[in-house]
């Protein structure tokens, strides 16, 4: 897989540490995902890892940050509560829509999974929310500090230990949860929901994926996490969940936007569209039923999701060539088994480049024709892949005329 390291800073101005799941092949991402870790969590925990690993094998991408003063990041925890743990997360998806694409999908781990209920309406380009082992409001956490909780109110903040490790506590936290009391606002979701709990759970009751299924609107599903515990510390049930997430969000994304952009624009014939999907360099390419995308590698400041600009100017080039030489062998009924076109831009000095027309711009196109052919058979080919189209086309100067659209 394909980790990127994405940093970004919160309302406070704190820098957040981010890491960047991609599939093996970064152009081939249909989607891209948002993960929440539990509460005094971070993004390096097993589950998060596994899940983000699932999804992307799958074709998603997903980013998993630190919430604010927790692992990587910047910033206090004890300054921090549910609501800048919301806040967080809309800031990251702003990262991820500035860097790369908007977030389709929010995920949601334990108390991330109540922080992704209450963004997700704040989120235009969410289709699709998942919650697992999630409290159905942030005030149940409150049952943590319960013990605590006379001398937090009593002293301002107090010291409490959570999995093993010791946190500060302010009663502005506590202050803050009471407000998040209510699941109504669940019922105004207007988003694809599916909610993942283990009957086994000890941290996070099962009842409270019950209280969140009976107050969201459908589309809804609920999966039982049969023998699973609350961190899904087994790997193979964070890889179910992570397998079962690209499944079931299938049917919500808009995988098929590309055809559906492409038809809604009614590109002719020889008409192509190219849109933003990033404020940076990733650009979408629609024609008539079909979709690419272009882009710029990291070190020019781009995500490298997919082709440069000039790349597909030689995949052009590349691509004609190698169907004009098939279609002269398949007409003469020539031995050729098969053709490759490599191709190379280059800009050289004037002096190494007395053919070139404009001194500096120089294509090689290397050709290899395989099958058994004679000397004569290959020359020929060779002078037909000059009469590819696209090469005509680039050897014509064509005029290129601008039309400012109102």
């Amino acid at each position: 897989m394909n980790k990127i390291r994405l940093e970004f800073e919160n309302s406070s101005g704190d820098k957040l540490a981010g890491l960047l799941e991609l599939p093996e092949h970064p152009d081939q991402a249909t989607s891209f995902a948002l993960f929440a870790h539990c509460f005094t969590c971070g993004k390096d925990i097993a589950a998060a890892s596994r899940i983000s690993r699932a999804l992307a094998a799958r074709g998603i991408a997903v980013l998993r940050f630190d919430f604010t003063g927790l692992g990587s990041s910047d910033g206090d925890f004890a300054n921090t509560n549910f609501s800048s743990n919301v806040d967080d997360l809309l800031f990251a998806a702003q990262a991820l829509q500035r860097h790369y694409q908007a977030p389709q999908i929010l995920i949601g781990h334990s108390l991330g999974g109540a922080a992704v209920l209450s963004a997700a309406a704040r989120l235009e380009s969410v289709r699709a929310v998942v919650t697992i082992g999630a409290p159905a409001t942030a005030e149940h956490v409150a049952h943590l500090f319960r013990d605590k909780e006379a001398d937090i109110r009593r002293q301002g903040e107090a010291v409490v230990r959570l999995a093993g490790r010791e946190f500060s506590i302010k009663s502005q936290f506590l202050d803050d949860i009471e407000q998040y009391s209510s699941t109504e606002k669940l019922r105004d979701l207007n988003k694809a929901l599916l909610v993942f709990h283990s009957p086994l759970d000890t941290i996070v009751p099962i009842d409270e994926a019950a209280r969140i299924y009976r107050a969201a609107r459908h589309p809804k599903s609920f999966i039982s996490l049969d023998r699973a515990d609350h961190l899904l510390s087994k790997a193979a049930d964070a890889e179910y969940v992570g397998t079962t997430i690209a499944s079931w969000a299938s049917r919500y994304l808009e995988l098929d936007a590309p055809q559906q952009a492409a038809a809604s624009h009614d590109l002719a014939d020889g008409e192509v569209l190219i849109t933003e999907l990033n404020h940076r360099f990733l650009r979408g390419m629609y024609s008539s039923g079909h979709f690419l995308r272009a882009d710029e590698p990291e070190k020019y400041g781009g995500s490298d999701l997919g082709p440069t600009p000039y790349d597909l100017l030689l995949m052009a080039l590349g691509a004609c060539t190698s169907m004009t030489l098939r279609m002269y062998a398949s007409r003469k009924k020539l031995p050729l088994e098969d053709v490759q076109v490599r191709l190379l831009h280059e800009r050289v000095h004037a002096e190494d480049c007395v053919d070139c027309k404009h001194h500096i711009e120089r294509i090689t196109r290397r050709i290899t024709l395989v099958g058994d052919l004679t000397a004569e058979q290959r020359q020929r080919l060779m002078e037909i892949a000059d009469m590819c189209p696209v090469h005509s086309t680039l050897e014509s100067d064509p005029q290129i005329v601008n039309e400012l659209v109102e």
